[in-house]
């Protein structure tokens, strides 16, 4: 049985409404903004099971935390951490952020570019790595909580720098991502870890904002670039049966139509420019559906977006996979890039075309400035590319959820050359689940 693990940031703090770096500086606290959205959080989470809260022990996560908590039924207390201490930046503490632009500039943006070699250097000639060193404490974090708690619930409160490294060392995504993983304040994500670190670990969702009345998260200061919506079709009866699909062009069911006609409600106030979408007809009935609220834009078509090419997998049950090609499903599952479908596509192949697709995308409207495109496609497109975005490789595949009509956020803040941000990652609130993702767990 997996441990799942939501991890939530606090909310809004006095530094972060006047833009001051905060670290491990104590003296900020919760704004009545702050207070609030911990309140609609603790609502939000009301009704999971969690088997334990663990918190940063600065007052503005622990705040957060305990306001959480009085939301919650049979909760346990909060337990504070020295584990979930935010980054250690004590020259620049208390500065706001455009003093340390001014007085640390080629630091700043070592910092902003280059994280993990970014390198601080104190009054005594001493120095240290913050990322690194925050890598290395969430690591530990994680080989002490997920011992105690195997196949239960937890909840972690803490802040924008160690919830981006809990993320990223969970799944060994390198440091060098830091700056690539957004984390708003009250925002809830969503892990399932099958084992250890080191184990299967799958990011169910990542920066969920809409319990808080925001359907996407915010754009970061200074963002010029591109945003792209990538969504997976809707659901299929295939998806429902646990059928392998791959390139049979199977069509939406009455519920991934519905779905798709939620995830337009959901995106109807977003203003976008363009839409991309394969050229099979489950994702592009959904993107024609999304596309309804938005009657001035063009849908093109990709054929390089077409899902993986299972072969002979095509159309069968797992049941009947195992009987006709004993030992590829369980090698499938634990070790998908060695695996080559029978008469069909390898994972490698899959990412390849995926990639270069999203790279013509990339490229072709960010030409533009400020655009804002939907892509839809499948679950094993989605995944590939999201995998590389993260920073994983392909046999990373089963870490990535995507869930049927699910909304991923990725901004490229200064163009196409620019370090692409994982915005948000399989929101599917909009599909009236809360925030655990309940789409059908079917094949690809």
């Amino acid at each position: 049985m997996a441990t799942r693990v939501i991890i939530v940031r606090h909310g809004q703090s006095s530094y972060n409404a006047l833009k001051m770096i905060q670290g491990r500086c104590d003296e900020s606290v919760l704004t009545d903004k702050g207070c609030a959205d911990a309140a609609t959080v603790g609502q939000t989470l009301q009704g999971i099971d969690f088997a334990a809260i663990y918190c940063s022990p600065l007052q503005r996560a622990k705040q957060t935390a305990e306001i959480i908590h009085q939301h919650l039924d049979k909760a346990p207390a909060p337990i504070t951490s020295e584990g979930l201490l935010e980054i250690n930046l004590p020259q620049w503490e208390k500065l706001l952020k455009s003093d340390v632009k001014e007085q640390y500039p080629q630091a700043y943006r070592l910092w902003h570019e280059s994280p993990a070699e970014f390198v601080m250097t104190h009054a005594d000639g001493s120095e240290h790595s913050p990322v690194k060193d925050l890598y290395d404490q969430a690591r530990q974090f994680w080989q002490e909580i997920l011992a105690k708690h195997q196949g239960e619930t937890i909840l972690i409160v803490a802040h924008n720098g160690i919830n981006r490294c809990l993320l990223m060392s969970a799944a060994s995504i390198p440091p060098s991502k830091y700056q690539s993983i957004q984390q708003s304040n009250c925002c809830i994500n969503v892990l399932n870890f099958v084992g250890q670190l080191g184990d299967i670990v799958q990011f169910e969702s990542i920066n969920q904002t809409a319990h808080l009345g925001l359907s996407l998260p915010s754009y970061r200061p200074g963002h010029k670039g591109l945003r792209l919506l990538l969504v997976r079709h809707g659901e299929t009866n295939w998806n429902k049966e646990g059928r392998f699909q791959g390139t049979m062009d199977i069509p939406l069911n009455e519920n991934g139509q519905a779905q798709a006609a939620k995830a337009r409600a959901f995106l109807k106030d977003v203003t976008l420019h363009f839409g991309m979408t394969s050229p099979m007809s489950r994702p592009k009935e959904t993107a024609e559906i999304i596309l309804q609220a938005h009657p001035g834009v063009v849908l093109g078509t990709h054929p390089k977006l077409e899902e993986i090419g299972h072969g002979l997998w095509e159309g069968k049950l797992e049941a009947d996979i195992e009987a006709g090609f004993p030992g590829m499903l369980a090698q499938w599952k634990t070790k998908p890039e060695t695996v080559q479908m029978p008469e069909g596509e390898n994972l490698q192949q899959v990412w390849d075309r995926a990639n270069e697709a999203w790279d013509e995308i990339v490229a072709q409207y960010s030409q533009t400035p400020n655009q804002v495109g939907l892509v839809v496609a499948h679950d094993a497109i989605n995944k590939v590319i999201l995998c590389r975005l993260m920073g994983l490789q392909p046999q990373d595949i089963w870490a990535v959820k995507q869930g049927n009509c699910a909304v991923t956020v990725i901004d490229y803040l200064q163009g196409a050359d620019s370090e692409p941000v994982l915005q948000a990652l399989n929101i599917t609130s909009h599909l009236g689940f809360g925030v655990i993702d309940q789409t059908a767990a079917g094949a690809l």
